[in-house]
C-alpha cells in the first residue's frame, strides 16, 4: 500500500531544515512517498540580516524547497512537523500555517491520520518537550493520531533519548549523526504506523 507523508517545517538557521529531511530519508526507505515543505518566512528583512547564519539559511533554500501549502496537507496520509523552539513553544512561522487549517479540519480531512513532531533548541532545556507539547495541541483538535518515538529503539537514547519527538540542541552544532539517524527511524515509525492502520 502507497503512503503519502507530508514533511513540514520551519528552520531559520538549518538544524530543523536537516532534520526534516532525515525524516523524509526515513519515510522513503519506508516506501512513502514524501512531499518536504517549509512555512513561510514571516520575519522582516533587517530582523533576518541582524543574524548572518538566519540569512545565509534563508538564501540557500527560499528557491530549493517549496512553501507548504494546503493541498499538501490536503494529499497526505500521515505528517511530520518540525520547528525550533521560541521559549518553549513552536515557531510562529510554523503556527500561522496550521492557523491556516481551519477549513481542512471542518472538512475532517485530519481524522484518523497519523502525526509526529521534532524540533531543536539552543540549549539542551531549552523548551524542546514543552514546543512538541504544544505543537501536539493543534494536533488533539484535528483528530489526528499522534505517534511518539518513545523508547521504542535503542538508537533512540544516542540522540538525547527525547521520547516526544527528536530534538536537536543548536548550541552543540549542526544535528549529530545519531540525531539524525534518529530522526530517520522517526520517519519510518510513522509510515509504519500509517500502513498498518490502513491509511493510504
Amino acid at each position: 500500500m502507497s503512503v503519502k507523508m507530508a514533511v513540514v517545517y520551519y528552520s531559520a538557521t538549518g538544524a530543523v531544515h536537516a532534520m526534516a529531511n532525515a525524516v523524509a530519508e526515513g519515510a522513503e526507505k519506508a516506501g512513502a512517498e514524501v512531499r518536504v515543505r517549509r512555512a513561510p518566512e514571516l520575519a522582516g528583512e533587517d530582523a533576518i540580516d541582524s543574524n548572518p547564519a538566519w540569512r545565509t539559511f534563508v538564501d540557500a533554500t527560499k528557491f530549493s524547497v517549496l512553501e507548504a501549502t494546503m493541498d499538501d496537507l490536503a494529499w497526505a496520509d500521515c505528517y511530520a512537523f518540525g520547528t525550533p523552539t521560541r521559549f518553549g513553544l513552536p515557531a510562529a512561522q510554523l503556527k500561522q500555517l496550521l492557523d491556516r487549517t481551519g477549513g481542512l479540519w471542518q472538512q475532517g480531512a485530519f481524522v484518523g491520520k497519523p502525526v509526529t513532531s521534532f524540533t531543536s533548541s539552543m540549549n539542551t532545556h531549552g523548551g524542546q518537550e514543552s514546543t512538541i507539547l504544544a505543537l501536539n495541541n493543534v494536533f488533539y483538535h484535528w483528530g489526528s493520531l499522534i505517534v511518539a518515538p518513545g523508547y521504542t529503539d535503542p538508537l533512540l537514547f544516542a540522540a538525547g533519548g527525547n521520547p516526544y519527538g527528536t530534538s536537536s540542541t543548536s548550541n552543540d552544532g549542526p544535528p549529530s549523526d545519531a540525531t539524525l539517524e534518529a530522526a530517520r527511524y522517526q520517519g519510518q515509525l510513522v509510515v509504519d504506523v500509517t500502513r498498518r492502520l490502513g491509511n493510504g
